[in-house]
């Protein structure tokens, strides 16, 4: 059988770039190439689109040509900018492996969208609606799902620091990973903390400090044949959970590890992937997804975040939590794969 025309689209501008490329090197290190035939697309710091070799450390100073994907679905491909002519490049699918802004908003999904190729992930409406934190708290909590109490911050708004119970979390609304996020133990703090948030958003989401462990849940496929990997806990060495370090992000956390499987009761463990479940279910969440939640002491599971397309480097807890579950990476691209084909069929 001929090999799957797959675009692979990486890097990115959001402040989670680096993470993007180490999650495409690791996706491409498992691309069966019997199976596949890839097509490299980095995106730089400053947007432009380039046909390249690959997603190395240094891939924008190897062989690179400007190319776009096509908005046109007659097309359904890459036009590659070559000595003043397009060239087409087809693609049966695109793996877009983007991370936070342009990535997991939907963004990228509408292009594919118009595009007509079908793509790994969720679509532009759960996409968009789990990037927002205070909208994904919302729709989950109509759903009967627990979440922190919180507040929003837009614009110049000024929130009366003397109403809340602390500590809180302040992090931008609409941001990956923890960059711009701050632990508020007094109202003296919250300005200084919602200006650092602001920094990546100017939507700000203030929240309650949730007591109990972090746990996480990897989902792959779409309701109702969904997978779920081991759930996993994360072990702190100091401060709060940063799953990238900011100046670095690249070399992964400093404070934390991931216990999988989590060293959780079988009963806490088994709420965690049904609460898992439900989340991504009322966020109409379809190709994958890592669900972290808390577990509070009295058992009670609470949402934490949704990641839409979580990272999926070396160190990444969703690829762990899989082969966790006896899926390496290659079978779960491969699933991936298949149920972003069977979707668009």
């Amino acid at each position: 059988m001929p090999r799957l025309k797959v675009g692979v689209v990486f890097g990115g501008v959001s402040e989670e770039r680096h993470i993007s490329v180490k999650s495409a090197q690791e996706i491409a290190k498992h691309l069966d190439p019997s199976k596949y035939e890839p097509s490299f697309v980095g995106i730089t710091q400053s947007g432009a689109w380039m046909l390249c070799d690959g997603p190395g450390p240094d891939w924008e100073a190897g062989r690179c040509q400007p190319a776009v994907l096509a908005p046109d679905s007659t097309v359904r491909g890459l036009l590659v900018l070559d000595e003043g002519k397009y060239d087409t490049v087809e693609l049966d699918l695109v793996l877009p492996v983007l991370h936070g802004r342009f990535g997991e908003d939907g963004a990228i999904q509408g292009l594919l969208e118009l595009s007509g190729i079908p793509y790994v992930g969720c679509d532009i409406q759960s996409s968009a609606l789990c990037l927002d934190k205070s909208l994904a708290y919302t729709v989950a909590g109509d759903a009967g799902i627990a979440t922190p109490n919180f507040w929003t911050v837009t614009g110049e708004q000024v929130i009366d620091a003397g109403r809340l119970s602390y500590p809180v979390f302040v992090k931008p609304a609409r941001s990956g990973s923890s960059f711009g996020v701050s632990k508020v133990s007094d109202a003296s703090e919250l300005a200084d903390a919602v200006a650092v948030a602001r920094e990546y958003d100017s939507k700000v989401l203030i929240e309650e400090a949730v007591a109990g462990h972090e746990v996480g849940c990897a989902i792959l496929g779409t309701d109702p044949d969904l997978v779920v990997g081991e759930v996993d806990r994360i072990a702190l060495s100091h401060g709060f959970f940063r799953i990238h370090q900011e100046s670095t992000p690249e070399l992964g956390s400093d404070n934390s590890t991931p216990i999988v499987p989590a060293d959780i009761s079988a009963e806490s463990r088994s709420l965690v992937r049904e609460t898992a479940k439900a989340v991504y279910r009322a966020l109409g969440c379809s190709g994958l997804a890592r669900v972290d939640l808390f577990l509070k002491a009295d058992g009670q599971v609470v949402l934490n975040e949704v990641n839409t397309f979580p990272g999926m480097t070396s160190y990444s807890r969703y690829p762990r939590m899989m082969a966790a579950a006896g899926l390496p990476m290659a079978e779960v691209i491969d699933r991936l794969v298949t149920s972003a084909l069977e979707g668009a069929r």
